[in-house]
Order: structure tokens, then C-alpha cells, then sequence
């Protein structure tokens, strides 16, 4: 699964019998051993980067086997096989004019 938080995007892969696992996706080229992930206890691998806004095609590598994040933004025929999507949407703009946070309203 993939969350995203403002340009942050957190990858976790539930593959707790693995030796290695990596990320790779158009955001480095595609580059297998680049972007390892690191084991967690729980038996996920997790990877956290920074990704200007936009959409990305990715998958996990598990000892050399290629995997489809089917919990991801959604998932397209790649090259090879199913590719998973990540989306950085841009920064929310405040409506002009409106207070920037609750605490400017006031009560009478």
C-alpha cells in the first residue's frame, strides 16, 4: 500500500519471508537495487521519499520477483505486467478571502 502526505509518499509491502525487497517506477527510471526498502518486525518493508506532484507507475521487487501494489491509487498495464499508480496532488489553495484556519472565526 501507498499513502501520501502532502509531497511525501510512505510504500509498505507485506512480504515478511523476503531476503530483499526494492522499489522502482518511472520516478528513477525503472532502476532495480536503487531504492531499497527496509524490513520492518511486523513483516512489512517500508520506504518513504519525496515526489514533486504528479502521477507515478511503480512496483516492489521481492528476491528478484516483480509484485503489483493492487492497494494503490489503482494499477495500468505496464511493459511487463501490472503497474501501480501514485498521485501527489498539488498543495490545497484557500478559498480568497477566507480565513486560513478555524481559529480566526470568532463567536459572538
Amino acid at each position: 500500500m501507498v499513502t501520501v502526505h502532502g509531497q511525501w509518499a510512505e510504500f509498505r509491502f507485506f512480504r515478511p519471508a523476503a531476503d530483499r525487497v526494492e522499489l522502482a517506477g518511472d520516478f528513477n527510471d525503472w532502476r532495480e537495487g536503487q531504492l531499497p526498502m527496509s524490513r520492518e518486525d511486523d513483516g512489512y518493508w517500508t520506504a518513504r521519499m519525496r515526489l514533486p506532484v504528479g502521477e507515478f507507475r511503480f512496483r516492489y521487487r521481492a528476491d528478484g520477483q516483480w509484485f503489483t501494489d493492487y492497494a494503490a491509487f489503482g494499477v495500468e498495464p505496464g511493459r511487463f505486467g501490472l503497474d501501480s499508480i501514485v498521485r501527489v496532488p498539488p498543495a490545497s489553495v484557500p478559498f480568497a478571502g477566507a480565513p486560513a484556519r478555524d481559529a480566526d472565526y470568532a463567536v459572538a
